[in-house]
């Protein structure tokens, strides 16, 4: 017998409409054994039971499977709802918060459950977002860097994590930019790169990073790009000698340089 066969309680027992107390309903086509059924441990099956049943989710919230309760909360009425924000698992939380006010999500900023964290800091924004910016878990720190308006972003230039700094340097206003240009990480550094007006680019001409200086090589004002053409890297060099080859123009040739540069 395989899991989509069985019919089985969270506890494991096998389920019997005989001594169910939706016989009613079953008689009714509103429930149905392996398919919909709210005694099931299968949550496909409770939230079939559900959505043929939505009436009688406020019975259900405190059901002692969690699967239940979290279903449950999806269509039961939202007054009842703010009681579940302290209930022990994390999708009955959740399910609970995305469906009441804005004052009932700010309480779960600082939920224990990552995911709990990561879904509310997609429902807030700008201040809202400022006592996330320093989550312990780096990924609630990325939502909060890739919502939050620019400005805001200051506050995030030091983050631990690359990544977050990334988007940080992606998004930060042009006139915090150039303080970034010395981050320890190289795919941070690049888009500082990317970022940059050409006659700040000579800055990072010798960045270890040679994907760093092949944006300088492609942009920078071609009067200080000559201390690339012997570069250890021949991309680098290349472009260069490209640029020093054919001087007449001292617009910026290699403008779109850094799009043929996996970052």
């Amino acid at each position: 017998m395989t899991d989509i066969d069985e019919a089985v309680d969270w506890l494991g027992a096998a389920v019997s409409c005989d001594v169910c107390g939706h016989l009613a309903l079953r008689d009714a086509g509103r429930c149905r054994l392996k398919h919909a059924c709210v005694v099931d441990r299968y949550a496909r099956r409770i939230d079939r039971f559900f959505n043929w049943n939505p009436d009688l989710a406020n019975g259900y919230l405190r059901h002692p499977h969690f699967e239940v309760r979290a279903i449950a909360a999806k269509h039961a009425d939202v007054f009842l709802l703010p009681p579940l924000l302290d209930d022990a698992e994390e999708t009955v939380r959740w399910n609970a918060v995305r469906r009441l006010p804005k004052r009932y999500v700010l309480r779960l900023r600082d939920d224990p459950h990552r995911e709990v964290r990561i879904r509310v800091a997609t429902l807030l924004a700008d201040a809202e977002l400022i006592p996330m910016m320093a989550d312990p878990d780096y990924y609630v720190r990325l939502v909060v860097a890739r919502r939050v308006q620019a400005p805001l972003l200051v506050r995030m230039m030091t983050d631990k994590e690359p990544e977050v700094r990334r988007v940080v340097a992606c998004r930060i206003p042009a006139d915090w930019i150039l303080r970034m240009a010395a981050d320890g990480d190289a795919t941070v550094r690049l888009e500082v790169a990317k970022r940059l007006p050409p006659d700040l680019l000579p800055r990072l001409g010798r960045d270890p990073d040679w994907r760093v200086r092949f944006e300088v090589a492609g942009r920078a004002p071609l009067s200080q790009v000559a201390p690339l053409d012997k570069d250890e890297d021949i991309l680098v060099r290349e472009m260069a000698l490209s640029r020093l080859s054919a001087p007449g123009d001292d617009a910026h040739p290699g403008d779109n340089a850094h799009k043929e540069v996996a970052p």
